[in-house]
């Protein structure tokens, strides 16, 4: 039997999903769903403070990595011993028809990864035949400092379905540091679950300091692939129909 260590929390839970879960050996301390399954796969760290030595001791025949959500070195160092290394990189929403199709045939899941990516399909279809209010939006990842996404990131094109555009229009890297947010050509500010861990108490702060409307939304809706991404579909459609209700755009 395969023994996995993931270091991607959408991809543990995508290996759930899968029917994969007995094969999981080690898992992050952010791979938290689903809860009652995770809780019995030791813990090798976090996805960019994994311990090596801790991967190494479980034995694993596979660790799944993300160039995104892990630091190469570390990437490199476990290649140094474990059988296979599985690299993934989903960079917009329908990445993840192709990340199901990987993860499935890396671990004969092939009839479940097509029935993944039938659920999917129908969900993003669905989607896609909508009408949504363009506006331009600051997303921010980390406060101390501010920091946004590009708009060549799998969190950027998720919102752009959903005619949220983020900001910059252009940038160098792919998750720009801010100096300020104040006064920016920007409609709204939404402020994520994670990975910095955005609540109510930060809206009013934001709000003042940007003078413009904020607005609380979860994280793993716009950030985790695997199948989340189909509930992300449908909680992103009805989180834009709220705005546009609470906010038309241009309104701040």
């Amino acid at each position: 039997m395969n023994r996995i260590v993931s270091l991607v929390p959408s991809i543990t839970e995508l290996l759930c999903d899968l029917g994969l879960a007995e094969q999981i050996v080690g898992r992050t301390g952010f791979c938290i769903h689903p809860r009652e399954v995770v809780r019995r796969i030791p813990k090798v760290g976090g996805t960019k403070s994994v311990n090596v030595e801790k991967v190494r001791a479980l034995a694993p025949t596979h660790v799944i990595v993300n160039v995104d959500e892990n630091e190469k070195p570390t990437a490199d160092a476990i290649a140094q011993f474990v059988p296979h290394l599985v690299v993934t990189h989903p960079l917009g929403p329908l990445d993840n028809l192709r990340l199901y199709r990987q993860i499935g045939a890396a671990f004969a899941r092939e009839r479940e990864a097509e029935a993944l990516c039938a659920r999917f399909q129908s969900a993003y279809d669905e989607v896609a035949a909508m009408r949504f209010p363009r506006r331009r939006v600051l997303y921010l990842v980390w406060k101390k400092p501010w920091m946004t996404v590009s708009r060549n990131t799998y969190i950027s094109r998720m919102l752009a379905l959903f005619g949220m555009q983020t900001v910059p229009a252009a940038s160098k890297v792919r998750y720009p540091r801010l100096k300020d947010i104040r006064g920016g050509r920007f409609d709204l500010v939404l402020l994520p679950s994670e990975p910095y861990p955005f609540r109510e108490r930060d809206l009013r702060a934001v709000a003042a300091i940007s003078a413009r409307p904020a607005a609380l939304i979860d994280g793993e809706m716009t950030s985790w692939y695997g199948g989340r991404a189909i509930r992300g579909l449908a909680y992103l459609a009805e989180f834009s129909a709220r705005l546009a209700k609470s906010s038309p755009p241009g309104a701040a």
